[in-house]
């Protein structure tokens, strides 16, 4: 009988244990100090983004910019560069192998050429260049959270790493470790495709390209929310209102967690 009282886990154990592994991947290669003392919750409010544009391409830099700040990044050679031309010409889908002082991301990050001679933006071939999807211009959370999981990617491929798994979930730890940047409420809010509805309010090629699932993105944003001591209210008040209950059952689950000497250890980069 006791049995029907005991609370089902969020997740299969198998999952749980595979956010929690790649979690502590994440604070080990990808600057736990800059996590613990810089990193924010992002949210989809014009105290984030804000300002007025008058065109697409407005629209698309003043998000990279924001975006590429917030991850930590911005001291990286990052451009961003239109659809077409990065369609048209293969080299600018190359990506430069960039090396770094002692930390890879925040503000004071420095980053070189590969003998360390001279600092990467100094080199134009050193560039690393992310366009976007003309289509999202009116879905900003797609369009934020695309440019995130580009970001993540590069993150993840210049320290030349896999995650836990190997690299078949590399996919789904790119979309982790975007959470791990700050972006988790939109990744969470964008994780559903929506496949029908009328011709003038779906565009299916705004949708952002998903790994991670609804609820295993939910629990990545909690992870993030426990880890930061983020209050549930503040991260409730921005998330469609049937992902608010399953966010509060994934933190009362991690809070319970984050008690263990398992999960200290797992947090303890």
């Amino acid at each position: 009988m006791l049995s029907l009282f005991q609370t089902k886990p969020y997740l299969d154990d198998s999952t749980t244990l595979w956010i929690l592994d790649t979690y502590h991947w994440a604070l080990t290669h990808f600057d736990a100090q800059e996590f613990r003392n810089n990193s924010q919750l992002i949210l989809p409010t014009s105290d984030f983004y804000p300002g007025k544009v008058s065109s697409i391409e407005e629209m698309a830099a003043s998000v990279f910019e924001k975006t590429l700040a917030y991850a930590g990044m911005k001291n990286w050679p990052i451009k961003l560069i239109s659809p077409m031309a990065y369609q048209q010409n293969p080299q600018y889908q190359q990506m430069p192998k960039l090396h770094f002082g002692e930390a890879i991301r925040g503000d004071k990050v420095q980053v070189f050429t590969k003998d360390f001679s001279q600092s990467a933006s100094q080199n134009v071939n050193n560039n690393i260049y992310v366009s976007y999807n003309p289509n999202q211009i009116n879905q900003p959370q797609d369009l934020v959270a695309s440019y995130a999981q580009a970001f993540a990617a590069i993150l993840i491929a210049q320290k030349g790493i896999t995650p836990p798994g190997g690299e078949k979930f590399l996919p789904q730890a790119i979309d982790l470790v975007a959470s791990f940047l700050g972006f988790g409420v939109m990744f969470a809010n964008t994780a559903y495709q929506f496949k029908g509805g009328c011709g003038s309010c779906y565009n299916k090629y705004a949708n952002r390209e998903v790994a991670l699932p609804e609820n295993e993105m939910v629990y990545c944003l909690a992870m993030f929310a426990v880890l930061k001591d983020i209050p549930v209210k503040q991260v409730t008040l921005h998330l469609k209102s049937h992902l608010r209950g399953e966010f509060k059952k994934a933190v009362k689950e991690l809070t319970t967690k984050s008690k263990t000497p398992e999960f200290k250890q797992l947090t303890s980069a």
